[in-house]
């Protein structure tokens, strides 16, 4: 089995998670995180999740590879405000042999779901050439 497809069974049975605080400059005048912001977030909990599974961003880019998003779905259920803390979610599926799904929540301090979203992205190279998703791995 390949590392690609072991990260992919891991995210079928643990859930990788990071804590983060809203912090005051991601809030409008109302004390609420920006419908923006959350798509940090996520990107952030991506990033992480792909470091630990040992894909460092910068690694990756230097090897020539990117990682392009390709379709982003966010449902927002409740909203976050100033000096919560909170948390991350993501788990990867394998979409196509070409396409990689990460699924993401995001939960506040009672448990409470308050978002759930999604992404599709591909790898692709320099010349931006699709990359077969197990290679990068």
């Amino acid at each position: 089995m390949s590392i690609f497809n072991k990260i992919v069974k891991n995210s079928e049975d643990e859930v990788f998670k990071i804590d983060l605080k809203v912090r005051d400059y991601e809030c409008d005048m109302q004390g609420i995180v920006n419908n923006t912001v959350y798509m940090h977030y996520l990107e952030h909990a991506r990033h992480e999740f792909l470091k630990h599974h040992g894909l460092n961003w910068k690694a990756l880019i230097d090897r020539g590879i990117y990682l392009v998003a390709i379709k982003a779905e966010i449902e927002y259920k409740k909203s976050l405000s100033f000096g919560q803390t909170f948390s991350v979610t993501c788990k990867l599926r394998q979409e196509s042999k070409l396409k990689i799904k990460f699924e993401q929540e995001i939960f506040n301090e009672k448990n409470e779901c308050l978002l759930t979203g999604s992404m599709i992205a591909a790898f692709i190279d320099k010349d931006k050439k699709p990359i077969i998703a197990e290679e990068v791995f």
